[in-house]
């Protein structure tokens, strides 16, 4: 080294100093201080010179630590761990970048301390720790102590064993002494220590990186782990100094001297002893680029300077010189380095700095980050290395805690209702908008950044240097995705889904922005505005859906059911050997192929888990995991006259990709390789981002959606709160004057009330720009359409449907509701461009798909029935299912009509139940008439909404019920067998409610219990009510006889309803004390719900039919055994209550005619009429002559014999034996096989 650098004295001295005298003296001079430069020595610690996290011995419960061992973030309880290095005596100083803001306790420990799970640092004797979650300091005992932290600030911990006294500070301000008169001398050194709950993380700065808040409190008094390199940062600056000399410097060849000029102008083609002199300074120059203390310190800083003069990122060509320079003169080792610790280091950066009211810090790393990624080489290096995709951080924009650091302290909460707001709320609502107007530009200034970024990433024209570097990032962009889908369960390593937020919404941006580039260079090409993603990309190979299930099973399945689909339908041939290798079902088949040309099935390659970049302090470390793609073998996809010649293509795994198998080339058709006759012959846009789209929509339903769900919550809590604050400023109105203790304790709720609202617009105000923006919305909408679009065209490819993954009908769902119930009321979805013709396409899938045979997955089709079901509580998503085609309505309500067996029937009946609702006895309420004085959890719930029934559906249902005699019958029959379940099933719950509720000792019912046993009487009424809209729509499914069920389908919901009545209607019976109970749970259990719903049932077939049907619906009624005048007259609170004793004397009875707001008068004349009927009925049925025991059904003994049965000639009655003959066919007395029932009357010598 020493020859080197006299080799280097003796070149300036002779070469360089003619013309470059003017820095010839401090070059000299420094370079000759560099020789005798001697490290300093650490004295007062203990343990390696390398300061990590001890992650062998020094830890309890279960941490991630990075592959620094510098992050860690907490995976059980309470988690503990403490450095590899200890101090014994002098001053200390370490730093801890806070990652989440929630319970940790930070500071000191000796070995001896012993955590659990229950106690950590500053739980022990020997242990001191501060905790910003909660603001206290703990050593054994806690008080209060300090500042709240947020995440993104910096906790320093300072120990001074000198005078035995511990310190925190946090962002560098003192928090005052925490700690005074510890233990010090032998026996006693202390490890910096931390305990943190799950999934809390921080990132420890032991000295490796500078001081993120230098602070003259404890710079020059107090002593990092790591000394910091003093003499390596002199030499790095002074070197720095001279490379911007040399290129702001040029040669006067003529006059033989040098003059000054503009940096930013020079060229890397100049002047050759220019460039050796930059040899000669990046000799010494380089290989301290490889240290992260100084790039970090030294180059990060040096390159922010160029750009803090403002203007665009162009007007600073600086940087990209200094890059060139890097790559020319620098080893590949040394500038990979580099690049790699800059690009972390901004990261680092980007994600802990403090927000500021114009988010300059923001801005500043982002603008020097995209100057970075200008530079082709660079780009390319850091997307194929550093993981830069991984680390979306880039791409987050945090919400501050601390309001006022962010400038918003006129985001106050504003009035709700204007028209009621006083001159003072108007003023405070007038701030409020302008300051989230301004809130918004300064996002958007950042988005702006972070899209540009992107859409470097994007860039798909720079070839000169290799592969593209959008190619890359695609290759990526998948991995990123694989990593996020295959690992759900395992939240340590999953992108945030605040990160996946932002990033979905910049990504979009930058896809759109370089698809209309494309429909303006080829105009023959689709527009963003109506793009979607080919089928082919789910059926041809070249994109990895992972282990993603697909609408029709499994992929290995689908490839050997539709093999000859594929090959008559897309021209794709699947290779036998490949069915064998990737299907365990297919091991006993194709032996022929042999097991020498099976190819190996999906590996999962990757060693230990490591926790991801954007969890804490950035790595790079990765564990490399992937699924290698099935193969297929393809015919050309082009459609000649003559045969196609068949061509075999074995997909290539993703990291193996090139640009020709995306994008295609001579024929090769690339990602779209496979068109299906029905597709269109019509250029898309380029095939690269097709895929991206294909990963965008993967990445919303992955977390996106979920995390748009949570962030609501905050918006749902200012309502609250602000409705508390107004009826506490109503209390101080009205307390009286004689009660100041009172007054003070409201005024101090008022306080609390107060500021926590303010807070929380505050934060509302944030999220509404970054999240629920009117931008966020049109982005969240315009996927909605891509889906909607791209099922849409595989639909049409009939079979090959079922290759498509079931996350885009995932998407549709969700993207809607999200649209619906998350964006407003700041935005309106009515108000969105186009929104009733999506709401039909919408209302088209959901129609046609949520019975669809080619979908096998229970839970998708679970999620379409739920969301066919919700889609028609609402009058405008409802009209929209009446605006599809007739022909998808009747498919639609004949799918909704199939029996209920072997499928989810009550997710189909509530469908029923609402298409009827508005038009059925005393059913226009939105609420029961019982829970009007309670409070709904959500006004919003699809149960909750207004009554809009469907009388063109309801048409349709007729129509069908009508023509098609055996649908109806086994339609019917399921569901009064279903009713007949629901209902047995809630009166043996409410047994054992009452039996648990009448034991003496105390006994708690189980809340799962109480849940299923409400849903049971829900589920009870519902059926009811289809029933209801049934006898309603087509009588003469039960009145006409001629009908081959009518009668016994009639018998039987005569016999239902009879059972249902008895057990409501019985005085002191067990339904009456389940309900006054009023358990929590079983709130929607009471009388009215259940005996309207029979009422309404009993009024259509005994007083609306024609009297042919009332007759044989009375005879019927009137004949089965459990019928009782009683309980009809219980209806109108005619029943005769002698029975009930004198203990319900002041008992309430129940009566239709206390509900006039939800029973009209024309319907309590018609039950009255009933009620006369009935009356009359069941005294001439008392009066007549009684049958004969022996002309009785031997089965039921209540019907007289009116069937005999062949060849045995056994007799029933027609009830009896047709529900038999339903199930079984053998006879009930003699086990023949019954081949026909024949009338049969009694002979009249008889």
């Amino acid at each position: 080294m020493f020859s080197a650098m006299f080799s280097l004295i003796y070149f300036i001295y002779n070469t360089v100093y003619p013309m470059y005298s003017l820095i010839y003296v401090d070059l000299l001079m420094y370079l000759t201080f560099y020789l005798f430069f001697c490290t300093d020595q650490i004295d007062g610690c203990l343990g390696p010179s390398t300061v990590v996290l001890d992650h062998s011995s020094g830890f309890e419960g279960l941490l991630f630590v990075d592959d620094d061992l510098l992050g860690v973030i907490g995976h059980s309880n309470f988690s503990s761990i403490r450095a590899t290095t200890c101090v014994y005596k002098g001053k200390w100083v370490y730093e801890v970048l806070i990652s989440s803001q929630g319970l940790m306790q930070i500071g000191w420990c000796t070995l001896n301390c012993r955590f659990n799970q229950e106690e950590g640092v500053g739980d022990t004797p020997d242990s001191y720790a501060y905790d910003g979650n909660r603001v206290r300091k703990w050593n054994v005992t806690t008080t209060n102590y300090g500042k709240s932290w947020a995440a993104g600030d910096i906790v320093s911990c300072l120990i001074d064993l000198d005078e035995g006294t511990i310190t925190f500070c946090l962002n560098g301000q003192s928090l005052g002494v925490a700690f005074s008169n510890i233990k010090t001398g032998p026996g006693f050194a202390y490890f910096p220590a931390i305990s943190l709950s799950f999934k809390e993380s921080v990132a420890f700065n032991f000295g490796s990186r500078p001081l993120r808040y230098p602070s003259h409190f404890y710079a020059y008094t107090y002593r990092f782990y790591i000394i910091p390199p003093t003499t390596d940062l002199t030499k790095a600056n002074r070197l720095l100094g001279y490379l911007k000399t040399v290129l702001s410097t040029s040669i006067d060849t003529q006059e033989e001297k040098l003059m000054a000029r503009d940096g930013g102008t020079w060229q890397i083609q100049g002047d050759p002893t220019i460039l050796v002199t930059l040899a000669h300074i990046f000799n010494h120059f380089a290989p301290l680029m490889c240290k992260v203390y100084l790039v970090e310190d030294v180059l990060m800083n040096f390159l922010l300077s160029i750009l803090e003069g403002g203007g665009s990122v162009d007007e600073h060509p600086l940087i990209q010189q200094l890059l060139d320079l890097f790559w020319l003169l620098m080893e590949d080792h040394e500038v990979s380095e580099c690049l790699k610790q800059l690009m972390m280091s901004l990261l680092r950066a980007y994600r802990f700095s403090p927000i500021i009211p114009d988010l300059g810090f923001q801005i500043h790393y982002l603008r020097l980050t995209t100057a970075i990624l200008r530079h082709e080489k660079s780009r390319k290096y850091l997307s194929i290395t550093f993981d830069v995709l991984r680390s979306v951080v880039f791409f987050y924009i945090k919400t501050p805690l601390r309001v006022k650091e962010a400038g918003l302290e006129e985001n106050i909460w504003k009035h709700e209702d204007t028209r009621e707001e006083t001159s003072e709320e108007r003023l405070r609502r007038r701030a409020y908008e302008r300051g989230c107007h301004r809130l918004k530009k300064r996002i958007e200034v950042v988005e702006e950044l972070q899209v540009q970024i992107l859409r470097l990433m994007l860039n798909n024209k720079d070839k000169g240097t290799g592969e593209a570097s959008r190619y890359i990032f695609l290759n990526k962009f998948r991995k990123f995705l694989q990593e996020n889908a295959s690992n759900r369960g395992n939240p340590t390593v999953l992108c945030p889904p605040e990160y996946m937020v932002c990033f979905l919404h910049r990504l979009i941006t930058a896809i759109r922005s370089y698809w209309d580039e494309g429909k303006r260079r080829s105009p023959g090409s689709i527009s963003s505005e109506d793009a979607y993603v080919p089928p082919q990309l789910f059926y041809n190979g070249k994109v990895d859906y992972f282990d993603l299930q697909r609408l029709g099973g499994l992929l290995s399945h689908l490839k050997k059911t539709l093999k000859d689909d594929l090959a008559a339908k897309a021209n794709i041939i699947i290779d036998p050997a490949e069915i064998q290798a990737t299907s365990m079902d297919d091991l006993d088949e194709d032996e022929e192929t042999g097991a020498a040309q099976r190819p190996s099935g999906a590996v999962a390659m990757g060693g230990a888990l490591a926790r991801p970049s954007w969890l804490s302090s950035p790595t790079l470390g990765r564990a490399n995991r992937f699924l290698s793609t099935a193969a297929v073998s393809l015919m050309t996809p082009r459609r000649p006259l003559a045969p196609p010649e068949k061509v075999k293509i074995r997909t290539l795994a993703v990291e193996h990709r090139t640009e020709e198998d995306i994008e295609g080339s001579h024929g090769n058709d690339g990602l779209l390789l496979g068109r299906p006759f029905e597709e269109p012959d019509q250029p898309i846009t380029e095939k690269s981002l097709l895929e991206i789209l294909d990963g965008v929509v993967m990445m919303y339903n992955l977390s996106v959606h979920q995390q748009l769900g949570k962030m609501v919550v905050v918006s749902d809590d200012v309502h609250e709160y602000a409705i508390a604050l107004k009826d506490t400023d109503e209390k101080i109105a009205r307390c009286p004057s004689r009660r100041p203790d009172i007054l003070e304790e409201l005024q101090k709720s008022q306080k609390v009330f107060a500021e926590k609202l303010n807070h929380l617009s505050r934060r509302l105000a944030w999220i509404n720009a970054t999240i629920y923006s009117k931008e966020k919305m049109l982005d969240v909408y315009w996927l909605l359409q891509v889906c909607i679009r791209t099922i849409e065209h595989a639909d049409s490819t009939g079979s090959l449907f079922a290759f498509m993954p079931e996350f885009y009908l995932n998407v549709v769902m969700n993207s809607y509701s999200a649209l619906k119930n998350y964006f407003s009321p700041s935005n309106c979805i009515e108000e969105l461009p186009g929104y009733e013709d999506t709401l039909a396409q919408l209302a088209a899938i959901l129609a046609k798909h949520f019975a669809d045979p080619r979908i096998v997955g229970t839970d998708i089709k679970d999620s379409l029935m739920q969301a066919l079901a919700s889609y028609v509580c609402y009058p405008q998503s409802l009209r929209a299912v009446e605006r599809i085609p007739e022909e998808q309505r009747m498919a639609m309500m004949r799918n909704l009509l199939a029996p209920y067996e072997q499928r989810p029937w009550a997710q189909t009946n509530w469908i029923l139940v609402r298409l009827w609702r508005g038009c059925g006895f005393g059913y226009r309420y939105t609420r029961l008439p019982h829970l009007l004085k309670t409070k709904p959890e959500d006004a919003n719930l699809p149960s909750l909404q207004k009554p809009c029934p469907s009388l063109l559906l309801q048409r349709h249902m007729a129509e069908l019920l009508s023509q098609d005699k055996d649908m109806a019958a086994s339609f019917l029959n399921s569901v009064l067998n279903q009713l007949n379940w629901a209902f047995s099933e809630f009166i043996g719950m409410i047994q054992e409610i009452q039996q648990a509720a009448e034991r003496p000792e105390r006994n708690f019912v189980d809340t799962r219990q109480l849940k299923v046993c409400a849903t049971c009487f829900d589920l009870s009424v519902s059926l009811l009510r289809v029933l209801e809209m049934t006898i309603t729509l087509v009588p003469e499914i039960f009145l006409d006889w001629t009908r081959p069920s009518a009668e016994l389908l009639l018998r039987r919901l005569a016999q239902l309803l009879n059972q249902v009545l008895n057990r409501v209607t019985a005085e002191r019976n067990l339904f009456d004390r389940v309900v006054n109970l009023r358990l929590p749970g079983l709130e929607s259990v009471d009388h009215y719900p259940i005996l309207v719903a029979v009422t309404g049932i009993l009024v259509r077939i005994l007083v609306d039919s024609n009297k042919q049907g009332i007759s044989r619906a009375a005879s019927v009624l009137l004949s089965d055994p459990c019928f009782q005048l009683r309980s009809i007259q219980y209806l109108l609170g005619e029943g005769d209550a002698g029975d009930a004793g004198a203990a319900s004397a002041d008992r309430k009875h129940f009566s239709l005619h206390a509900y006039t707001d939800y029973i009209s008068t024309e319907e309590e004349q018609k039950v009255e009429q009933m009620l006369t009927f009935l009356t009359e009925e069941s005294k001439q049925a008392a009066a007549s002559t009684p049958t004969s025991e022996d002309d009785l059904c031997p089965i039921c003994y209540a019907h007289s014999i009116s069937a005999i049965f062949k060849p045995c000639s056994h007799k029933s009655c027609k009830a009896c034996i047709n529900q038999h003959l339903m199930n079984n066919k053998d006879c009930f007395f003699c086990k023949a096989t019954i081949t026909g029932v024949d009338d049969y009357t009694k002979p009249a010598s008889s």
